[in-house]
């Protein structure tokens, strides 16, 4: 048993495509309205298919009152970790405190070495983003006086003035499958957020095994960090005998062993299918509350 006894976290993960942005929003718009907690955003910046994210989340934050908004995930090589501090503390407060900053270390080398980011080997970007989630918390606590300075071997901020500060203790999640990003996501980030179809048979426990005991050098309660998944291809459509196809109360039979064994608290589910999303919200979402809560108790 692993679960880490966070409330259940349960919303979309939306592909910001540049031919229909109206549609982009009103999915946002119908995660809203339909009771979910989360709308999420891909974030490729060198993919001229896609909307910008960090746009996308400005406006939709905008449009909608309630639920949380972040990308998943932001790349890192092409936005300065200082600029994208001070970016996602100003969408917070703006926001009223639903920003949560979903980033990765990029790994599509050569688009974003042809948009101007660099290209660095897969230890380099682990250690990149391992600056920048010192550069983020630190220019996050605007309550320590005098400058903020960072000389890493990667970023350097030779002093800037701390702040703003969010309007809530941001969460950083880390799209992480490798053993060397998951010990980064257990010693420093706040959540772990892949996606289900690139994981392999084991592999959740596996990760979920480092994550915990990078935690655990790191001084940390393996319980600070969250579970999220995103699940990129549901459907109540599809009958076939896999996972996430079918009737509303098998998704339940085979989300809940996620939430009570594993220890996900958060869904994200794609397709982009406002019949699905309102399915999910209404049938699901409710079901799968009280199963969580019936176990738990």
């Amino acid at each position: 048993m692993t679960d880490y006894g966070h409330d259940l976290v349960l919303g979309t993960f939306i592909t910001p495509s540049v031919n229909d942005p109206d549609r982009v929003v009103g999915l946002a718009e119908l995660t809203e309205a339909v009771g979910l907690d989360a709308a999420t955003f891909q974030d490729h910046p060198y993919n001229v298919g896609l909307l910008d994210a960090w746009t996308l989340l400005s406006w939709v934050a905008a449009r909608t009152e309630r639920i949380l908004v972040t990308g998943n995930v932001l790349n890192l090589p092409l936005r300065p970790p200082a600029v994208l501090a001070k970016s996602a503390a100003s969408l917070d407060l703006l926001s009223h405190g639903r920003f949560e900053l979903g980033i990765g270390a990029g790994s599509f080398v050569d688009p974003i070495h042809g948009m101007g980011g660099g290209r660095k080997s897969p230890g380099e970007r682990i250690e990149t983003l391992s600056e920048a989630i010192d550069i983020f918390r630190g220019v996050w606590d605007a309550d320590t006086r005098g400058a903020f300075r960072f000389d890493g071997k990667h970023y350097q901020v030779p002093g800037m003035k701390h702040g703003p500060k969010p309007a809530h203790d941001i969460s950083i999640w880390l799209g992480a499958y490798k053993p060397r990003m998951l010990k980064l996501t257990g010693s420093k980030a706040d959540g772990w957020l892949p996606t289900l179809e690139y994981l392999k048979q084991g592999d959740i426990a596996r990760s979920n095994a480092i994550i915990d005991e990078a935690a655990a050098n790191a001084g940390r309660d393996p319980r600070q960090v969250r579970r999220l998944l995103n699940i990129v291809r549901p459907s109540f459509d599809d009958q076939s005998d896999t996972f996430l196809r079918g009737r509303p109360e098998d998704w339940v039979d085979e989300l809940l062993p996620l939430v009570i064994e594993h220890g996900f608290s958060a869904f994200f589910i794609g397709g982009d299918d406002p019949r699905t999303i309102r399915r999910f919200a209404e049938e699901v979402a409710p079901a799968l509350r009280t199963a969580v809560a019936e176990e738990r108790a």
